[in-house]
C-alpha cells in the first residue's frame, strides 16, 4: 500500500512540474503549443471557408467545448487521471507478478524504423478506439456518458473534446493491454498523438471536406457529420460512421453512411432538449438516478 501512495504522490508532483514546463519551457514536442497551434490553425480555416455560411465562428457552444479541451487534454491528468493510471498499470504488473509474468510483450517491433512503428502504432490504436466507439452506442450504460459528445448542436473543431472524462479511462483501459503487448521502443508518441487531434479537429470543424479519395482513408467533417445526426435511420439504431481518424472500418465494416448532403441536418439526440448545458450538470448527469 505505501508503494501505491507513493506513486500517488509522485505523479501529481511529476505531472504538475511536467505541465508547468511545457508552458514555461516549451520544446519542439509541447503537447500544450501543439495544441494551440492546431486549433487556431482549423478555426481559422472554419471563418475563412466555413461550409456552413450562416454558422457564427462563436457558434453555440464553443466556450463550452473549449473548456473541455482543457479539461479533458490536460486538467483531468492533473487532478488525478494521471495518479490513478500510474497506480493501475502497477497493480497489473504486480498481477502479472504473481504468475511469474515480467510483461505481455507478443510482438516486439522496437527494432523496426521510427516511421514503421508510428504508423503501425496509429493503425491499430484507431481500430481498437472505432470498436469501443461502437460500444460507447451499443451499450447502454455506456451511451450515458457519451450523450455528452452528442449534446453538440453546432458543429466546431473544438467538438471533438466535448466527453465526458470516463470516456477517457475506458478507451484507454482498453488499448493499454492491447498495445502493451507490442514492444515499442519509440519514444516520439507525440507525433501519432497530434495527427489523431488534427484529423479530429478538421472532421468535427465547420469545413466542407471529405469528397474524393481521401474521404475513403480519414474521417472527415462530410462523413461525421451523420454520425452526430438527431435522425437515426431504422436500419442503424445505434448509429453509424465510428470512425475517429480513419473511416476506412467503417467501409470495411459496413457501418459508412453518407446518404446526401448533411451540411444542414439536425444534431442531437432525441430527449436533448432536457440535456443540461453546463460542464458541471454534464460532468454529474450520468451518475444520476434516472
Amino acid at each position: 500500500m505505501e508503494k501505491y501512495l507513493e506513486i500517488i504522490q509522485s505523479s501529481f508532483s511529476g505531472y504538475a512540474n511536467y505541465l508547468w514546463n511545457e508552458i514555461t519551457s516549451p520544446t519542439w514536442t509541447s503537447y500544450f503549443y501543439w495544441l494551440i497551434g492546431l486549433s487556431l490553425m482549423v478555426w481559422t480555416l472554419e471563418v475563412l471557408i466555413p461550409w456552413r455560411k450562416e454558422q457564427k465562428p462563436i457558434r453555440k457552444g464553443f466556450w463550452l467545448d473549449s473548456f473541455y479541451i482543457v479539461f479533458n487534454f490536460f486538467l483531468f491528468s492533473l487532478i488525478g487521471y494521471n495518479a490513478l493510471s500510474n497506480v493501475a498499470v502497477e497493480i497489473f504488473n504486480d498481477f502479472l507478478g504473481l504468475f511469474g509474468i515480467n510483461n505481455i510483450v507478443a510482438f516486439q517491433i522496437d527494432q523496426l524504423p521510427a516511421w514503421t512503428q508510428l504508423l503501425i502504432m496509429f493503425v491499430i490504436a484507431d481500430f481498437i478506439q472505432w470498436n469501443v466507439h461502437r460500444q460507447l452506442h451499443r451499450r447502454t450504460w455506456l451511451w450515458e456518458f457519451h450523450k455528452v459528445h452528442h449534446s453538440v448542436k453546432q458543429m466546431g473543431f473544438a467538438a471533438q473534446f466535448r466527453f465526458h472524462f470516463m470516456e477517457t479511462i475506458i478507451y484507454k483501459t482498453v488499448q493499454y493491454i492491447s498495445l502493451a503487448m507490442i514492444g515499442f521502443g519509440i519514444q516520439e508518441f507525440f507525433v501519432v498523438h497530434m495527427f489523431a487531434v488534427l484529423v479530429g479537429h478538421l472532421n468535427h470543424a465547420n469545413l466542407g471536406w471529405g469528397y474524393g479519395p481521401l474521404g475513403y482513408i480519414f474521417n472527415n467533417p462530410k462523413m461525421h457529420i451523420w454520425h452526430h445526426s438527431k435522425e437515426l435511420p431504422k436500419d442503424r439504431p445505434f448509429g453509424m460512421n465510428f470512425g475517429l481518424s480513419l473511416s476506412i472500418w467503417d467501409y470495411l465494416f459496413g457501418t459508412a453512411y453518407i446518404p446526401k448532403n448533411g451540411k444542414q441536418i439536425e444534431l442531437g439526440f432525441h430527449g436533448d432538449e432536457n440535456f443540461p448545458e453546463t460542464f458541471k450538470s454534464q460532468t454529474l448527469y450520468p451518475f444520476r438516478r434516472k
